[in-house]
């Protein structure tokens, strides 16, 4: 029987070149929107609606005086929002029961670039085992996709292409240079003492902890905090509870 194959998209400029029909799409930006997304809806949100730009996100508050408007542009919180784009920010007891309507620099805006897909779904290093977990099961053909930074490439994201591909490697088939340079990139990252000495060199790392954001970058470099996949139902990313294989 053929096997499913795997693919990775390491920037949103490239997306065109790929088919997305009949795949399960995994939008990926860890620094730091798939890692909030991941959280909030862990810590028991309603839904989470992923938004183009601030102004749009201003008027669903406008419509929906109960959400909790939230997102980033360049790292920092968006005039105009009342959050932003920190896990941290979102704890069980402010967020349970709540909608999240979130903006980013990267992240958002590559899950509304997506079209046709089967599928698609939020992956981060805090819901690792529980997507490669979901995809095993699901026997699909997989686009991992890479938020990158601005279109640029970036290394976070394609070391979680490479965690992910890893973990699926015998159940499907690697199609593409992108995931096998992902996977490389893994390999290597398992001599650093962790995840995020890994990525200590790289352009968001540096970017981002000229905010003082270390402690949100070691957060989302910590493996497998929750067994939850999110997943875009066309308006919002809502969660399912995944056990592991």
């Amino acid at each position: 029987m053929n096997r499913p194959i795997v693919e990775t998209c390491l920037s949103p400029a490239l997306l065109h070149l790929f088919d997305t029909e009949h795949t399960i799409v995994v939008i990926i930006d860890i620094f730091r929107a798939t890692s909030t997304i991941t959280t909030a809806l862990a810590n028991g949100a309603r839904e989470v609606i992923p938004v183009a730009d601030v102004n749009e996100c201003i008027t669903l508050k406008s419509l929906h005086p109960g959400y909790i408007t939230a997102g980033e542009r360049d790292g920092k919180v968006a005039p105009g929002l009342e959050y932003g784009n920190s896990p941290f920010e979102y704890p069980p007891a402010f967020i349970k029961d709540k909608t999240l309507a979130l903006t980013t620099t990267n992240g958002t805006k590559l899950l509304h670039m997506v079209e046709n897909a089967d599928q698609i779904i939020i992956g981060s290093f805090l819901n690792l085992d529980a997507v490669s977990s979901y995809l095993i099961r699901q026997n699909k053909k997989v686009l991992l996709a890479c938020a990158a930074w601005k279109d640029r490439v970036n290394k976070e994201d394609s070391l979680y292409a490479g965690a992910v591909a890893t973990q699926l490697q015998e159940h499907f088939t690697i199609a593409c240079d992108s995931t096998r340079l992902c996977m490389d990139l893994y390999e290597q990252s398992r001599r650093a003492p962790s995840l995020l000495d890994f990525l200590r060199d790289s352009n968001h790392y540096r970017r981002l902890s000229s905010f003082g954001l270390e402690k949100d970058m070691e957060f989302c470099t910590t493996p497998n905090q929750y067994q939850v996949v999110p997943r875009y139902n066309g308006h919002a990313i809502v969660t399912e509870t995944i056990p592991p294989v």
